[in-house]
């Protein structure tokens, strides 16, 4: 059974949010990441490696649970209770709601490239031979074409789906990326600048034009990816491109092609420690390292190989032929996440006036 069909069913079946895992030895530490939906297959190497790594430096025994969902939700989930040691989700919003909340102290992002250890970009999967002829952007506004994409209101992707057409529509300026890798300038996860754009009466038309051939809003990436892929909804899914490319493996058989817009978002998804969590049970030690391990040359190399752009210069080189360069803004330009946070998709905000319409 293909990867992405396990994380459904368990899903349908009601199992809890955190990956299944044998009991833990009386003397392991365990510690629980809360990530976002498509990062389960990432996590669940990294876990493994970062364990065998652990044990042979310190000699303690680790075990590293999963917790997965909509960034949104997820978010949610941690200040209603869920005692997550760390939390890797899809935006920078999602970790300050968890701030705001009391649950961490100010500086988190102040980790190398803002606290994102990778990066990830938005693109389209269209059906074999793409038979709707989608090149880019302004094709998935036309008659007749159906769009799969998540709800901005709990799913990270979404929102980068989201701003990365309405800045698309906006014509916002963009720059070449051949390399993410190693560039801080390009970090702009945490970025709470003056905005270069909001209120663009084209973006507000082309997004609300996008939405109208949306059949249906799932709760996160990889719920669309399965509406798209198994339950053949829909003409091209917007997607992160490491979703994508999963996808495309997944379902070789489906022939699915993938189709990179003309400009797209710089996604930057961010890593924290919660910090009541972890000074109560006494692991901030074992979170620091755990956070740490993921900017090292081993662990960007899990990362390439799970197709998400490495931050390492030597990770990136190794994996330039399968992600390629891009033209890409950033959320800078959308003021940072707080900003395009409360504008966009809080209560009340540009997207439930969208979704009005539709």
């Amino acid at each position: 059974m293909k990867r992405i069909t396990k994380v459904l069913v368990a899903g349908l079946l009601g199992l809890a949010g955190v990956a299944a895992t044998p009991a833990a030895r009386a003397q392991d530490a365990t510690l629980l990441n809360v990530s976002y939906d498509p990062t389960r297959e990432l996590y669940t190497e990294i876990n493994q490696l970062f364990a065998e790594k652990y044990k042979e430096k310190t000699g303690k025994s680790v075990k590293i649970e999963q917790s997965h969902g909509g960034s949104s939700k997820q978010a949610r989930a941690v200040v209603d209770g869920l005692r997550a040691d760390v939390v890797t989700l899809a935006l920078a919003s999602d970790i300050q709601a968890i701030e705001d909340a009391g649950l961490m102290k100010a500086g988190w992002e102040k980790r190398p490239h803002n606290a994102t250890p990778y990066a990830s970009t938005i693109v389209f999967v269209v059906r074999k031979g793409n038979p709707k002829g989608v090149k880019d952007w302004n094709d998935l506004v036309k008659p007749g074409i159906g769009v799969v994409t998540p709800n901005p209101k709990t799913s990270g992707g979404a929102r980068w789906n989201f701003l990365a057409a309405w800045g698309y529509a906006a014509g916002l300026p963009a720059r070449d990326v051949a390399a993410i890798a190693g560039d801080a300038a390009l970090s702009g996860a945490a970025n709470d600048s003056k905005p270069a754009v909001l209120d663009d009466a084209k973006g507000r038309a082309f997004v609300e034009k996008l939405f109208a051939n949306v059949p249906v809003l799932d709760t996160g990436a990889r719920g669309s990816t399965v509406t798209f892929a198994q339950k053949n909804v829909g003409d091209v899914l917007i997607a992160w491109e490491n979703e994508a490319c999963l996808a495309k493996e997944e379902f070789k058989d489906a022939g699915f092609e993938i189709v990179y817009p003309s400009v797209t978002i710089l996604a930057e998804p961010p890593v924290a420690i919660v910090d009541t969590t972890v000074e109560a049970k006494k692991m901030r030690e074992l979170a620091e390292a755990y956070l740490s391990f993921l900017y090292t040359e081993e662990a960007q190399d899990v990362i390439g190989a799970n197709h998400y752009r490495p931050r390492s210069k030597e990770a990136a080189k190794r994996y330039e032929k399968e992600l390629p360069p891009i033209k890409v803004f950033d959320i800078a330009a959308f003021g940072g996440w707080r900003v395009a946070q409360k504008h966009y998709f809080a209560d009340g905000g540009v997207w439930d006036t969208v979704i009005k319409k539709k």
